[in-house]
């Protein structure tokens, strides 16, 4: 019978994991002050940055550092944010956003990725139109449904999704109304288990089998890339994912 990862095993990879996780944050705490500013009681960007950092663990001086960085406080490498877009197998749209310091490297990364799964890239502006950016407030299953509604109504959020089968909420913002509606409902009691300004598709594409793998594939290839902040797809899996 084979053995399974050892307890070291499981713990390195958990420790490479966590630390892709804090890069990616600490870059985006970057672009966010340099773009806005290091308050950040004034730079929303920032704000929704520095909270996914302070989720993940992240200490208050890992993200003091990164500020400051961005700033000129501290010397520091200066990122470009970039978005990539194409397709999976399937005809799933795919939206990547980076950020990098070199620019070649970035899309030789994602081009490749794309290529060994048998999607490829677009020109810009080729799938964006069927996405929309959005704040989304998310509850797990158990929530209570009329509570959050009812503060959510109140934040002044623009919808709420139930999911009667898995029995999670989604709460949905324009992008600008993200922090306040958020804020609002954590005063009222009623705090998401996630929230972040995203992007969603408004029709997505059902694949399974063969297909269902390659787009799974894909999608965990980019994700993986070091540039890689984000990825968006079209996708519904269903229960693909866990087959």
């Amino acid at each position: 019978m084979g053995r399974g990862p050892s307890i070291e095993g499981r713990k390195n990879a958990t420790d490479a994991k966590r630390g892709k996780i804090f890069t990616k944050i600490i870059r985006e705490i970057g672009v966010a002050a340099r773009a806005g500013g290091g308050d950040v009681a004034n730079n929303p960007r920032l704000r929704t940055a520095v909270d996914k950092g302070l989720a993940a663990n992240m200490t208050k001086d890992v993200i003091e550092r990164a500020i400051r960085k961005a700033t000129g406080e501290l010397e520091g490498v200066e990122y470009e944010e970039i978005r990539y877009e194409g397709y999976a197998p399937g005809g799933v749209a795919i939206i990547v956003d980076c950020l990098t310091d070199n620019r070649v490297r970035t899309v030789a990364e994602v081009r490749h990725a794309f290529g060994k799964c048998g999607g490829n890239m677009g020109a810009e502006g080729s799938v964006a139109f069927m996405f929309r950016k959005l704040g989304v407030l998310s509850f797990d299953a158990g929530a209570d449904e009329d509570a959050v509604t009812e503060a959510a109504i109140e934040a002044g959020a623009e919808d709420v999704v139930v999911y009667a089968q898995e029995g999670a909420i989604d709460v949905l913002t324009p992008p600008d109304a993200f922090l306040a509606v958020k804020e609002a409902m954590q005063a009222a009691g009623v705090a998401p288990d996630h929230a972040e300004v995203t992007l969603r598709s408004g029709n997505d594409i059902a694949v399974d089998g063969d297909v269902a793998v390659q787009v799974v594939k894909l999608l965990d290839m980019l994700e993986d890339l070091d540039d890689v902040q984000a990825v968006y797809s079209n996708a519904d899996l269903g229960q693909a994912a866990q087959a």
